[in-house]
């Protein structure tokens, strides 16, 4: 979370405070997420690995956060921040033996090794982890994911769910990303036999209809590779007659491209391209 300033008091009436001016976020809802298009619950999901490896290998050791819910982050130009750290702790549980080590969960529970120097091995990183899973991972990826993604994305779930398969965060959850972003960017789509005309510096402002997921609350608003894709999408919905590439792209370097239900005004507009099914 980026720190802009602090101030520490110390009075009589409140003694030993510290006051701390953060970033600004948007209160983090699992339901509204889940409303949201995969690719941003993808690179939420992504900022949160980030978090976790940090957490893992910070300064100050391995940090595990106590009270590790949604409620305790925030949204910020869609990354996923943490707020609150009254319930941060550095310290691993010692142990003199495996069974010192038991962790506890409502779904599950993990014993893990205790280390010769009578500590629980990776304890704080471990249960970071798996809160992780349980909270966000679990809800997030595989909702509506590509199907090309989802053999990946069931691999990354069931390891950070499985105590027999539980890596490091870095070890499973990083190499996973270029190549989700690879496979996710160079969707390959099937050649459509319907035919398109292409209208170059044109738009079309009004004939929208509502498809989810969408980034246009009003309208029909994808990301696609290319215009194969959005060829492909615009036949799979019956009402879908025209659509329009903008010059817009997602953070994965998806073009977004509006999805009309008409072509009837057709206005012109320099930065887009409109292409109109053609009918027999």
């Amino acid at each position: 979370f980026q720190l802009y300033g602090y101030c520490y008091q110390d009075s009589n009436d409140i003694p030993d405070t510290l006051t701390t001016i953060t970033e600004l976020g948007s209160p983090l809802e699992m339901i509204q997420l889940l409303q949201t298009s995969w690719e941003d619950r993808f690179r939420i999901c992504l900022s949160l690995v980030r978090l976790l490896h940090y957490l893992a290998h910070s300064p100050l050791g391995s940090v595990t956060l106590l009270d590790f819910r949604p409620r305790q982050f925030v949204i910020v130009d869609g990354e996923l921040k943490v707020t609150d750290l009254d319930d941060a702790s550095i310290e691993e549980s010692s142990c003199t033996s495996n069974s010192d080590c038991f962790m506890e969960f409502p779904a599950r529970n993990f014993t893990l090794p205790c280390s010769v120097e009578g500590r629980c091995q990776s304890m704080n990183e471990k249960r970071n982890l798996y809160n992780a899973y349980r909270f966000f991972f679990t809800y997030l990826l595989p909702h509506s994911a590509p199907s090309s993604l989802r053999p990946l994305l069931d691999k990354i779930v069931n390891a950070t769910g499985n105590r027999n398969k539980h890596g490091k965060a870095k070890d499973f959850l990083f190499y996973p990303s270029p190549s989700v972003n690879s496979e996710f960017t160079q969707k390959c789509v099937k050649s459509a036999n319907t035919k398109y005309r292409r209208v170059p510096e044109a738009f079309i402002p009004d004939e929208n209809y509502r498809c989810w997921p969408s980034y246009h609350h009003k309208g029909c608003l994808l990301s696609v590779f290319d215009v194969s894709e959005a060829i492909e999408i615009c036949d799979s919905y019956s009402q879908c007659k025209a659509f329009v590439l903008t010059n817009q792209t997602t953070w994965t370097g998806r073009q977004l491209v509006f999805f009309k239900m008409a072509s009837n005004h057709i206005m012109p507009d320099p930065d887009k391209i409109t292409y109109v099914k053609v009918t027999d």
